[in-house]
């Protein structure tokens, strides 16, 4: 009786045009803002003058709240991107948090400890709220990890300040490879999670005529070409 009871509810819920109810669909990824940057979260942006978050060849962001960092992340990869804490200046011995795009579409965030020039992933993952997505050839991420954290070697304490390494590249299968440039960016002083800069950083395609030494050279050259030999 009781299952003949529950076909006749299925036959009277379609009839009637009132389907069971399905699983709500998940939320789309939120895109990052970047008119808050400086503001209200710090922010790294590396490639083209006046990118954004979309457009950047390397974006990264991080604010306070509460107990936690959230950190986002962004670059021009069908691969992975990542960002190392590190007391220097040089890859080793870092904390290095990566979003891992897989085979199956799906973006993973990943936990690895640099063993010299070689990351190694460390199954202890502090990220939380964890969410990204590979959209217009870039992976896109957002998660949290704890401020304070007992001290360990392969995690370090966002209370203190830390240089910031900036990374991204292809993967096979899941798994991260080499870098894409020999010398990825690198935050020009340690960073603190308690001020908030919006700090851009040009490509090397950029950086061409932008220091000083270039400038100068271009004016020597420009003078000399003017006046001249004698």
């Amino acid at each position: 009786f009781l299952v003949l009871a529950f076909y006749l509810v299925i036959i009277y819920s379609d009839y009637a045009g009132y389907p069971f109810p399905t699983a709500p669909p998940v939320d789309p990824f939120a895109k990052i803002r970047v008119d808050d940057c400086g503001k209200t979260k710090g922010c790294f942006r590396y490639g083209k003058p006046g990118c954004n978050a979309e457009t950047c060849d390397y974006f990264l962001s991080y604010r306070r709240i509460g107990a936690d960092v959230e950190f986002e992340l962004s670059a021009d990869t069908d691969g992975w991107v990542a960002v190392g804490f590190s007391s220097d200046k040089k890859m080793g011995g870092d904390d290095v948090m990566a979003c891992v795009h897989d085979d199956n579409g799906r973006v993973r965030i990943q936990h690895f400890y640099n063993v010299g020039q070689w990351a190694k992933e460390i199954q202890r993952n502090p990220a939380r709220d964890e969410e990204g997505v590979f959209e217009n050839n870039r992976v896109t991420c957002r998660f949290k990890r704890p401020v304070y954290v007992p001290r360990e070697e392969t995690i370090v304490d966002l209370h203190l300040s830390w240089y910031y390494l900036f990374a991204w590249g292809p993967a096979i299968q899941g798994s991260i490879t080499r870098h894409d440039i020999d010398s990825p960016p690198v935050s020009e002083r340690v960073v603190s999670i308690y001020k908030y800069e919006d700090i851009f950083m040009p490509s090397a395609a950029y950086q061409t005529f932008s220091s000083p030494f270039c400038l100068l050279l271009i004016v020597a050259l420009t003078f000399y070409l003017l006046m001249g030999t004698p």
